[in-house]
Parts: C-alpha cells; sequence; structure tokens
C-alpha cells in the first residue's frame, strides 16, 4: 500500500517515514500544501496523511480542492490543533480520520489500516481467499491453517491483490500502490512475485487476465 505524508515539520515528517515504511508501507513526502496537492492529484495513494497547518497552502484547501476535483483516497487529518471546531472544519473539507498531536505511532497505524480496509469495502482486519487468510495487525499469512512464511514484496503485493478481491488489477495500477516513486516501473518485477505466490499459496489464487492485468478470487 502507498502512502502520501504531507507534513511540513522535518523531524515529524523523518519519523512518519521511519514508521510507515517500517510497517510495510510505500511512502512519499510533501512538505508544503502546494507540493501536497500536485502529488494527490498526479499519483495514485492508498490513503494520505495531512497536516492541516501548512506553508503555501494549508492542509483544508488541499483537501477541499482534492475532493472537489473528485480525489477519493482516504486522508486522515494531522494537526496540533485540538478545538472541535478545527475538527469539524477537517471532517466537513472531506476528512475521513482525524488525530491530533501528540499521537502513539501504534494507534496512527491502526487507524490507516481502518481507512485502507474501509476504502477497499473490508470491513475485518483479516482478509479472506478460499483458504488463504491474511491479517492486517499481525502481517501474518495463512494457508488452511498453516502459516506461510512471506518476504516483504510478496506480502506488500498479495495484500493490495486481497484487499480488492475479485477486481482486475492491473500491473501498473500494482506498481503505482505498492512501491514509492523512485521504482523502476519497466522491471519485471510484479510477474517474478505473482510467480512465488502462486507456488506458496497455489497456482489458481491469482488469475492472469490477459492483456489487463491479475485478479485474486476466493
Amino acid at each position: 500500500m502507498r502512502i502520501l505524508i504531507v507534513e511540513d515539520e522535518p523531524t515529524l515528517a523523518r519519523q512518519l517515514r521511519q514508521t510507515l515504511e517500517s510497517a510495510g508501507y510505500a511512502v512519499d513526502s510533501a512538505h508544503d500544501g502546494e507540493e501536497g496537492q500536485y502529488l494527490g492529484e498526479t499519483e495514485a495513494y492508498d490513503a494520505v496523511i495531512l497536516d492541516l497547518g501548512l506553508p503555501e497552502v494549508d492542509g483544508l484547501t488541499v483537501l477541499d480542492r482534492w475532493r472537489k476535483a473528485g480525489h477519493k483516497m482516504p486522508v486522515l487529518v494531522l494537526t496540533a490543533r485540538d478545538s472541535w471546531s478545527d475538527k469539524v472544519a477537517g471532517l466537513d473539507a472531506g476528512a475521513d480520520d482525524y488525530l491530533a498531536k501528540p499521537f502513539q505511532s501504534e494507534e496512527l497505524i491502526a487507524r490507516l489500516r481502518a481507512l485502507i480496509r474501509r476504502a477497499s469495502g473490508n470491513a475485518s482486519s483479516e482478509l479472506v481467499a478460499g483458504g488463504v487468510r491474511l491479517d492486517t495487525r499481525s502481517g501474518r499469512v495463512t494457508l488452511d491453517g498453516e502459516p506461510v512464511k512471506m518476504t516483504a514484496q510478496e506480502y506488500k503485493l498479495l495484500s493490495y491483490l486481497m484487499h480488492h478481491k475479485g477486481k482486475v488489477v492491473s500491473r501498473t495500477e500494482l506498481i503505482e500502490h505498492i512501491y514509492d516513486q523512485d521504482f523502476d516501473r519497466d522491471s519485471n518485477t510484479i510477474e517474478v512475485f505473482i510467480t512465488r505466490i502462486r507456488k506458496k499459496l497455489g497456482a489458481d489464487l491469482i488469475t492472469t487476465i490477459r492483456g489487463l492485468g491479475y485478479s485474486l478470487q476466493g
């Protein structure tokens, strides 16, 4: 899953990036509202962490512009402001959740997981496809009850497909959502990981739709 952090305070931005990358997310960062708005409009994100007190363009304006332009990615508003009026303003502008500084990293990650699950129509933290189960809290994958060891990249790809079970997901979409901006998009890495996942979890789990992409059934 790919996350955008829009935060102008360097230390917090760095800590957020490290926390999210340690949790297995691909992360892009912007340090002012103008850059954040541009990335949100031109790149594909599964969720955004957005500070309200940004230079150039404030966070509420950025969020309002995204929503008016039809961008529907989940947005977690992050701010030091603690008044009820600021919370209402953020939610009315289109925020999906609100977290005031200071906060615990575990709560931030839990809220992000919930936002991403809900955005893809999944209510439970455990995703199921046939005999395969993926626990988004622990990162544990099992097949017919037995644990399966996955590499970090295999897990990211499987998690995205399971969040979008039954849908056809293109190679481009997979690259956009599981890698950051620096990834070589001409690489055949996706095909390699699909092959590895099939070997571990069964050849029939992921179907190749010729010319369109991949679909995970179950």
